[in-house]
């Protein structure tokens, strides 16, 4: 946590976070950073959400959490995802839900985009079994009567950060560019099913698990129309490169009711997930320290064609 508390990135979402907060009458102070990846992530104080906004917006709902948006296509996303996500929860569906006392969300901020959720308190960690399960339950749901994308070039962002990265020497971005493109001429030649409402990040992660045992699915950045296989492939993904066991995976396919690993287009969609895995990297190097370490790991990896090696979510303890 020191290392995000020091880069670059942090201290400007940290600015970004007490301005917004400031704007809206909401108390920023003692809010702590939880995550610094494609978002970063604020859990405020207990304290913080308690009166009357500047906007009118009564904040007496419960603790909130706070998404500071680093992706360059945030704000072209992000209200579908909070309509979405509220759309969900309004059915049933076991989600966070957008803190509905915040209106006129998504708020943008000299050029960030930021979002307020129900903070969900979480205890223990979640199973790849209760992951499956919700994911059956999602790509059972009607597609919501929103514009939602379609997913159809998973590698888009990944191939815009490439091309505007100062981070990157010239081999490393034509050896990238090529790999991209040779990977979404075979992504478009995949046989998939029907297409589906996706998550778009299905990653155990993204699942938390409420102090009853139950779970709720959260970060829905990347929800989208496409193909279901897009979001079983996070949890197969897991196990070559972030530590997830063989039973894991297991429990996964048989709580969803089909193994991906029976797919043809199996190895495709995992070299395509190991490339998608590089991008944020990428985007964020120049202003956070881990993903300076660990962009070169992945790299490296990918260049010398090694499906197995392992990454890292955060700095190895």
């Amino acid at each position: 946590m020191r290392t995000m508390e020091t880069a670059p990135l942090a201290e400007e979402a940290f600015r970004v976070l007490r301005e917004v907060c400031a704007k809206i009458g909401i108390d920023a102070r003692g809010a702590r950073l939880l995550r610094l990846r494609s978002n970063a992530v604020f859990k405020l104080s207990g304290n913080a959400v308690a009166g009357t906004s500047a906007a009118g917006n009564s904040a007496a709902g419960g603790e909130m959490v706070v998404r500071i948006a680093t992706a360059p296509d945030a704000l072209t996303r992000l209200p579908v995802v909070v309509e979405v996500a509220r759309w969900l929860a309004d059915r049933g569906f076991p989600t966070v839900r957008p803190a509905d006392e915040v209106a006129d969300q998504p708020i943008v901020h000299d050029g960030r985009v930021v979002t307020f959720w129900r903070y969900v308190p979480s205890r223990g960690r979640p199973t790849t079994r209760q992951l499956g399960r919700v994911l059956r339950s999602l790509h059972r749901e009607p597609v919501p009567p929103v514009g939602l994308r379609t997913l159809t070039d998973p590698l888009a962002e990944v191939r815009h950060a490439v091309h505007r990265a100062e981070v990157l020497t010239a081999t490393q971005r034509s050896w990238l560019s090529d790999r991209i493109e040779e990977l979404t001429g075979r992504w478009r030649d995949l046989d998939t099913g029907s297409p589906v409402l996706l998550h778009g990040d299905a990653w155990i992660d993204n699942l938390l698990r409420c102090q009853d045992g139950h779970v709720v699915l959260c970060d829905w950045d990347g929800v989208a129309v496409g193909p279901r296989e897009w979001d079983l492939v996070h949890t197969y993904h897991g196990q070559r490169r972030f530590g997830l066991s063989a039973s894991d995976v297991d429990e996964f396919a048989h709580a969803y009711g089909s193994d991906l690993r029976l797919w043809p287009g199996y190895s495709t969609l995992m070299e395509v997930r190991d490339m998608y895995a590089v991008g944020i990297h990428i985007r964020n190097a120049s202003g956070d320290p881990f993903s300076r370490q660990e962009l070169p790991r992945r790299l490296d990896s990918l260049t010398r064609g090694d499906g197995h090696a392992r990454w890292y979510m955060a700095a190895p303890a």
